[in-house]
């Protein structure tokens, strides 16, 4: 085995000092991607100054990569590094990128000669936009970089799309679907990044199916559709997940069981017979047992199945679903304080269902979830499979950039996830970006105090920085307009002249540092333990 920078080798046992400050590091860094922890730690541990640069440079890119990852986001991440000779002698800023990043990718490379560049690269983006859409790692050592060769020029290959699948396997799943009484779909943001969502509204309307969905798949299914009965899993609405408890057929697509949803694997769906239907195979049956799994592009498996599917009422199964939803958690007005229902609800109106809204990771990331009124499926972007504090606005500068200043991006944040990377407020401004910044000021880390109320006594610890930023002063200092509301009308003046300028703006919104996010369903809960107050 070649020697890694790491400094220790598959099978050695490094120091208790140094296993365990690393340890906290890449647990922080992932959940707050922020740059301070790994200076901190490096110089904790006595780490020279090359040394922590490999720390911050995992602290930077890591992260991203992870992200992307988990939520099957094609990404192409290029690298540079030592010379192609220094590779493996701990020199200067060398870091092992290849290796660090090897779980968290589809593929990697390591470009040796300049002579290979073109294609590895070619390489890459088919890769990340193959099959399940992902990460992918081009290391370029510094000579490969400099150096210099003859560029043939290729068409781009076309990128592989799954349309293969098991027949015999889609017919028994439309046997049990045409049988079922109370059949239910649930799907993920598979569905959105397969060849069309269409088929999927198809299933729905034409066999009367109600449906749930994760986090990334919001929009997929419009608001207001009568087959939406809204999101499932920890934060998902009583509805859903009453749904999810009682019905005898569930068809799962594009989606993983993950811990937001599957919160207690031995109870989900536990009286359903469970069909899953999904591009990944090693998704199939993972932490869920399945009944019948189907491996493929969630469009062509249900165009295959939709001609086998019979048009099919389900009153009965609708009624209970009326009822659950007329049972269901809906905030109350408050005149006296400024809510996040009403500021998400006022941006839909002024933006309409055209705008593409980001969303940093706290309680505000939830509440745009619950509440906006998404149109299309690429509407809403979020950090949903790692939760990456900090996300909101490089998405949303993106997100802009890619779809011109024409449209319309709005970016919903917490004050502690902006203040992680309020400093691409220098990018926004560079050029102009018209992103207008909603900011859910509780002047606490409300997620981890709301756990804190409800599981630890109101013990709370670590909630509560003491920060005193002048959002409107530090928007100034940027060269952009800042607004602060403590009311509706105060937001609806604000947001309405944010409509009007050419730049980025920001809008403060000071809401109750108690404000919760309800329903919630405790991790390891179901049905049964959900908190509606």
């Amino acid at each position: 085995m070649s020697k890694i920078p790491v400094g220790y080798g598959l099978n050695d046992c490094p120091p208790i000092k140094e296993t365990v400050p690393l340890s906290i590091q890449q647990i922080v860094v992932l959940v707050f991607n922020v740059l301070p922890v790994p200076l901190l730690i490096g110089a904790g541990i006595g780490l020279s100054a090359s040394e922590i640069t490999i720390l911050v440079a995992g602290c930077l890119l890591v992260t991203g990569i992870a992200t992307a990852y988990m939520d099957s986001v094609p990404m192409v991440a290029f690298t540079g590094n030592v010379t192609t000779e220094g590779l493996g002698k701990d020199g200067f800023q060398e870091a092992y990128i290849e290796g660090i990043t090897m779980p968290i990718t589809k593929h990697n490379y390591t470009v040796r000669r300049v002579e290979d560049l073109a294609d590895t690269m070619r390489a890459a983006f088919r890769i990340a936009q193959s099959g399940r859409k992902g990460p992918v790692l081009v290391d370029i050592p510094k000579d490969v970089t400099a150096a210099v060769c003859e560029f043939t020029p290729k068409n781009p290959e076309p990128i592989r799309t799954v349309t293969t699948f098991n027949a015999e396997q889609v017919k028994w799943a439309a046997d049990l679907i045409n049988a079922a009484q109370r059949p239910l779909v649930y799907f993920g943001g598979g569905v959105r990044s397969a060849a069309s969502c269409q088929p999927l509204r198809d299933l729905l309307k034409k066999a009367e199916i109600p449906a749930t969905y994760t986090l990334m798949a919001a929009g997929v299914v419009p608001y207001g559709d009568p087959m939406n009965i809204g999101m499932v899993g920890m934060h998902g609405c009583y509805t859903s997940n009453r749904a999810v408890a009682d019905c005898d057929v569930l068809i799962a697509v594009g989606t993983r069981f993950s811990d937001r949803v599957a919160l207690n694997p031995k109870t989900f769906a536990k009286n359903a017979t469970i069909i899953q239907i999904d591009i990944d195979p090693s998704e199939l049956g993972k932490n869920v047992e399945v009944d019948l799994s189907i491996v493929g592009d969630a469009a062509y498996v249900l165009n295959a199945m939709l001609p086998q599917i019979k048009e099919k009422k389900h009153p009965e199964w609708m009624a209970m679903i009326h009822e659950w939803q007329a049972q269901d958690y809906h905030p109350v007005s408050d005149p006296a304080r400024l809510m996040p229902h009403q500021v998400i609800g006022e941006v839909c109106n002024q933006c309409g269902p055209e705008a593409v809204y980001v969303t940093d990771v706290g309680q505000h990331q939830m509440w745009a979830a619950q509440y906006l009124r998404h149109a299309k499926s690429r509407g809403f972007i979020t950090s949903g499979g790692l939760g990456t504090m900090g996300f909101g606005y490089g998405a949303a500068i993106g997100a802009q950039v890619a779809l011109g200043n024409d449209h319309r991006v709005i970016m919903l944040t917490g004050d502690g996830s902006f203040h992680m990377n309020l400093n691409e407020a220098c990018t926004a401004v560079s050029y102009e970006l018209p992103i207008i910044t909603v900011i859910f000021n509780n002047q606490v880390l409300g997620m981890v105090r709301q756990w804190q109320t409800a599981f630890y006594g109101k013990r709370f610890s670590q909630t509560d920085p003491h920060r005193k930023t002048n959002f409107v002063k530090l928007a100034e200092g940027f060269g952009l307009k800042g607004y602060h509301c403590e009311n509706l009308a105060q937001f609806q003046e604000a947001f309405a002249d944010a409509l009007k300028q050419k730049g980025p703006t920001w809008i403060e919104c000071m809401i109750d540092k108690d404000e919760k996010v309800l329903p919630m369903i405790p991790g390891g809960g179901d049905i049964n333990d959900i908190i509606m107050e």
